[in-house]
């Protein structure tokens, strides 16, 4: 377990993951933020940390749901036409449903903070919390909806890592605690960086557009897929490590570009 952690792969798909589980978790401090702060403010404090725990425990509930569902590798059914061969298993279905969720959702999260940024926070303000369970399953009901791009993020970014899921889960899972460590202690400044430079989200949202369509040819690949007699082959995910990291450094350029100017 150790020598695999230590892996160069390893090691750069838990910087990756926690990097991205931490942009995607900044629209649910904000709406935790928002939830909180319906309460007094003695118990507004208390309410973000306990969220956040909660939905920690939650999202490791849910990675070793998908995970039973991924090591679940034998195919149920086959399609065999003359110019399509497709045996289907439940890892497949997994890694393509999560793929087309993925892209969807990231398109439908870019085009909504292009178009309108505050619907859904105004949306969240107009709902009524008077107590603390109360705001806790608000927060509980919001991560969870915001937990599932996470968990298949996660899955896509570690998908194939190791033969042995349990060493992909425990990976998963240190980056999930890795990120929720970060956003309690860190949740107004990260908040704070993000409202300065929103580019950096759109910039995690159009990695989940790539990861999302690296998890459905890695699903057509696990399904031994054929279009004409050609075999669907998988993304190595080195190419994506390198976008992701070519991009933040474009983006680190752009930063200080940007304090230069204001000097």
């Amino acid at each position: 377990m150790i020598d695999f952690l230590l892996t160069s792969e390893a090691i750069m798909a838990l910087l990756t993951l926690t990097f991205l589980e931490i942009i995607l978790g900044i629209d649910n401090i904000v709406f935790i933020s928002i939830a909180a702060n319906k309460l007094p403010e003695h118990q507004q404090s208390k309410a973000t940390t306990i969220g956040l725990l909660l939905a920690m425990v939650q999202r490791i509930i849910l990675l070793f749901f998908v995970s039973f569902l991924i090591s679940l590798k034998d195919p149920f059914y086959t399609i065999e036409w003359t110019w399509l061969h497709i045996a289907i298993s439940w890892q497949a279905i997994i890694l393509f449903g999560g793929g087309l969720f993925l892209i969807y959702k990231s398109t439908s999260e870019i085009h909504e903070k292009v178009e309108a940024p505050k619907h859904d926070e105004t949306a969240l303000e107009g709902k009524k919390i008077k107590t603390l369970s109360h705001a806790i399953v608000q927060i509980m009901l919001i991560d969870f909806i915001f937990s599932i791009d996470s968990i298949l993020t996660a899955v896509g970014m570690t998908n194939g890592l190791h033969s042995n899921h349990n060493y992909n889960l425990v990976l998963m899972i240190i980056a999930v605690v890795i990120s929720i460590i970060v956003m309690i202690g860190f949740a107004n400044p990260i908040r704070r960086f993000i409202n300065e430079h929103p580019s950096m989200q759109l910039l995690g949202l159009a990695f989940l557009i790539l990861i999302g369509f690296m998890l459905i040819t890695e699903a057509a690949h696990l399904s031994h897929t054929k279009f004409f007699g050609n075999t669907v082959g998988a993304i190595p995910k080195g190419y994506l490590y390198f976008a992701i990291a070519f991009s933040l450094f474009v983006e680190f350029l752009s930063f200080r570009i940007e304090r230069k100017k204001k000097r």
